[in-house]
């Protein structure tokens, strides 16, 4: 399409705009109410042009108009700009306090501001994060369009008309009150300063440093705003994974860094008090501790616990201390808890064990969503909000599977409300549906699968009557869930209501299944997608900080393990170590006798915390390493204080595979030191001859080691990172896995079907409800990061438990109510949360020492990935007396 713009000939795609065309051309025309071009609202009339065609000469604005052929624009006459000038004295006449962008055009156009106008406060300003400044707001409703249309958070709303207009949460409400994820869009939306975060209210000058979100899986990139030694504010980095977006935790999460809380000084305990000693004391004493306790007890008697809260680098260096300086695969990490079963399980039928797709792809090209045992708002809340929008904005269809009713429900097409612990049967039960409409993919499964026919049997007796016995799902939804999954581009998502169970590897070979029948693997909107929960987990897996792997999933005893030794100098041992509950049970039976641990707080995060803390006790020296006074760290003989990731360089990867570079944003607090530095000089002080400078030598070792890391350099990723694998340094990376080959002997992905067994513990009538357990939005893990930061604290000060309505009626409970819940191994007090959630199911968050869900939960074991079932125990709740 043809179109003149003062006086140039330009071509442009029909349906754009005329600001957005001119804007593309480098045509500043001005508009303050413009947030999405695709969606204007057209309110603040700056963006006036002049418009010829044909014999018609009009005025229009150029944000809501579409370019038509022959259109000759003006966009800067004086007239247009004499306009635009009375706009701004306008709204000069009753404002006087406005920044930002908005402030800036009227220095271009020499307007003072010179306004009175007092304006009521609303209740949306009483909450901890974020300020607004009603003077300064004019009414441009671009925070509303962010929250709804950008978001989805429909929070913030317009309410009244013409001088009495005002930007209000939910019905007048606290946004604490109104649902706010205090994402932070609206101040990232508002050309005025109207909406600020609270700690950008003090101007200073400040320094832009990118670096990746501490917290989740997703891998957020994100600006942080410095000033010296203090993080001012921070945001959502447009050059990330995440495209600008963030969450609470991304937003304002970082203010744990600045606690006073934090650990200064190495600590050692004596005479049961914890004295600061020097750095060169500290590690000497460990060293020699953990040399006499091998001397003493043999290796096997020493077990370690690395951490996907620290970097690729840490955790490779961790595991190789623990292997070739201590002399054991006593060495495990969080992942045990969360997501060993997926790499289990996807491993068993894909032969690797990592998320098939990417965050772009999913974005883009799915045209259906399977989230099961994912609440993917609160825990992902980035990908959560990617799948809502999807669902908004192009129409894309979701099926939710969950006993609660999390948000994501209420954009579902389908919600499957299954017992918890059920997943396999549900999963057969779709299969068994769509083999019996003749809905499998039988080309894919014929050139890119083994095993099929044994699937089939099993899967035969799963009819969608004989599931709704066991799941409790209406035996219809199961049949629409099955049909709706396999005839669309269909991508699977999920995370720890998956993996958290004893049936955790079962769970995730049938999702696999699943995919492979309908040949939902190796495309774009498809895949088997893992959502990790920590921002490493993938990452401290790849490095090998598991007992029976090598970084790059070597196995033990092979010929790529003496290759290993080679680069190590150093012989690893064969025989397989203990995971993180075995090394507990053996703790508590006096055969660990030493512990190093890392970045973790098994007192909070494991099954069983009675047990558990019993067994750390049993312990003749353990040594944490931490950035606070975790409750484990309370049960220490040492303790070493790490720098956080904002204080330290190296590599964390992403839930999609993706390695991406850590840039430090502040120096250590205090005396604190990277996790890496502590490792090797306990090393060298056992007598290894390890001389690594800085993170950067330890990636050039992991290189060598690790094949699917080999064509990373820090260089290549210092913008962006690259998803593995990737061979060689010219290679692009991996977005999709699987697209045509798997990487099995024989290159087919093997079907491998499960029947449906049990939890370990079921309800009865001495402990009838079922307990799941899980994040909120606003903590994270077991707290020691958000719980040190007053904001998020005043949102969720405390633990709670949901329950049904009719379940709650029948104990007498209303809601805020003080309950007690008791499972086979302790009992909590906790209030009562009136919610949407099965009736005959509870769930009690797990981020709260004081109320800790895992007094409760059962430490059976998976019999193959040998995760513990965080997700189903048997409790009984009564009103507290």
């Amino acid at each position: 399409m043809n179109i003149i713009i003062n006086g140039e000939k330009i071509e442009a795609k029909q349906g754009k705009s005329i600001l957005q065309v001119a804007r593309e051309k480098g045509i500043d025309i001005p508009a303050l109410c413009n947030l999405i071009d695709e969606k204007p609202i057209g309110s603040c009339g700056l963006c006036v042009v002049k418009i010829r065609k044909g014999s018609k000469t009009y005025y229009s604005r150029a944000c809501t108009t579409k370019i038509d052929e022959g259109m000759e624009i003006e966009t800067h006459s004086p007239e247009i700009e004499d306009t635009r000038k009375t706009i701004l004295e306008m709204i000069a006449e009753e404002h006087k306090e406005i920044k930002g962008e908005a402030k800036e055009l009227f220095l271009k156009y020499g307007i003072k501001l010179k306004g009175d106008n007092k304006k009521a406060m609303p209740k949306l300003a009483e909450n901890p994060f974020i300020s607004f400044n009603p003077e300064a707001c004019i009414s441009c409703f671009r925070c509303v369009q962010a929250c709804s249309l950008i978001k989805e958070n429909h929070v913030l709303v317009r309410e009244n008309r013409g001088m009495n207009t005002q930007i209000v949460a939910g019905i007048n409400e606290a946004l604490k009150d109104a649902g706010c994820a205090f994402c932070g869009a609206c101040v990232d939306a508002c050309p005025t300063g109207a909406l600020m975060d609270l700690t950008a209210r003090v101007e200073k000058e400040t320094k832009k440093i990118t670096s990746i979100c501490p917290y989740c899986g997703v891998g957020c990139a994100i600006d942080y705003y410095v000033s010296g030694e203090e993080i001012i504010y921070a945001k959502g980095s447009p050059n990330g994974v995440n495209k600008g977006d963030d969450c609470i935790k991304g937003r304002y999460g970082w203010q744990f860094v600045h606690s006073e809380e934090r650990l200064k000084k190495p600590l050692i305990k004596k005479n049961g008090k914890f004295e600061e000693v020097t750095w060169d004391e500290a590690l000497n004493y460990v060293a020699s501790r953990l040399k006499e306790i091998k001397e003493k007890y043999g290796a096997d008697s020493i077990a370690g616990l690395s951490s996907a809260k620290c970097t690729n680098e840490e955790n490779y260096l961790f595991q190789k201390f623990m292997r070739i300086v201590v002399g054991t695969n006593n060495v495990d990490h969080c992942a045990r808890l969360c997501h060993a079963s997926t790499v289990v399980g996807l491993f068993k039928v894909f032969g690797s064990g990592a998320m098939t797709n990417s965050l772009e792809d999913l974005d883009k090209d799915a045209e259906l969503y399977f989230v099961i045992g994912s609440n993917t708002t609160h825990a992902h809340p980035v990908i959560g909000t990617m799948i809502k929008r999807s669902v908004k904005g192009r129409g894309a269809k979701l099926i939710v599977a969950d006993p609660r009713d999390i948000e994501l429900a209420e954009y579902s097409d389908l919600h499957l409300r299954h017992r918890p612990g059920t997943d396999v049967s549900l999963i057969n039960g779709m299969m068994n549906v769509i083999i019996s409409h003749g809905l499998e993919d039988r080309e894919f499964i014929e050139n890119r699968t083994e095993g099929y026919e044994k699937l089939r049997d099993v899967v035969k007796k799963y009819t969608p009557e004989y599931v709704e016995k066991i799941t409790s799902v209406p035996k219809e939804d199961i049949i629409k869930a099955a049909v709706l999954y396999a005839t669309h581009k269909s991508a699977i998502i999920y995370a720890m209501g998956i993996t958290q169970h004893t049936s955790g590897t079962a769970n995730v070979a049938s999702l696999a299944n699943l995919a492979l029948l309908t040949g939902n693997v190796g495309k774009r909107g498809t895949g088997v997608n893992p959502l990790r929960g920590q921002n490493n987990v993938q990452g401290a897996g790849d490095m090998g900080a598991l007992p029976n792997v090598l970084p790059g999933y070597a196995k033990l005893g092979t010929r790529r393990a003496r290759e290993i030794e080679k680069t190590w100098g150093g012989k690893i041992p064969e025989k397989e170590g203990l995971t993180v509950v075995e090394i507990m049970h053996a703790a508590s039976k006096g055969m660990i006798k030493g512990m190093y641990i890392m970045g973790e707080n098994p007192a909070v995060s494991d099954p069983d915390q009675k047990h558990v803390i019993q067994a750390l006790k049993n312990l003749e020296f353990l040594v944490v390493q931490d950035l606070f006074m975790s409750e484990t760290a309370q049960l220490a003989d040492v303790i070493l204080p790490a720098a956080s990731s904002l204080e330290k360089e190296g590599t964390f990867t992403n839930t999609e595979r993706r390695v991406q570079l850590l840039h430090r944003v502040l120096e250590p607090v205090g005396d604190a030191k990277p996790d890496w530095w502590i490792i090797q000089e306990i090393a060298k002080r056992m007598g290894a001859d390890w001389n690594y400078k800085s993170p950067k030598d330890i990636f050039e070792e992991i290189r060598k080691v690790v094949p699917q890391y080999r064509g990373i350099t820090y260089e290549r990723i210092d913008k962006f990172g690259l998803q593995w694998p990737c061979p060689d340094e010219n290679h692009e990376s991996t977005k999709i896995l699987h697209d045509d080959i798997f990487p099995t002997p024989n290159g087919l992905a093997k079907f491998s079907p499960y029947e449906y067994e049990p939890p370990a513990e079921e309800p009865d009538e001495e402990y009838p409800f079922v307990l799941t357990t899980g994040r909120t939005y606003e903590h994270f893990h077991t707290g020691t990061l958000t719980r040190k930061i007053e904001g998020f604290n005043e949102l969720i000060p405390e633990a709670f438990v949901e329950i049904h309505t009719e379940d709650a009626e029948k104990l007498g409970v209303k809601d805020g109510d003080c309950i007690e819940v008791e499972s086979r191994r302790g009992k909590i007090r906790v209030k009562a949360k009136i919610a949407g959630i099965k009736k005959g199911v509870v769930f009690i968050p797990f981020h709260f020492a004081e109320s800790a869900a895992n007094i409760l939960t059962n430490d059976a074991l998976d019999p193959e990935a040998k995760i513990p079932e965080l997700k189903v125990a048997a409790v009984r709740l009564k009103k507290c007396q």
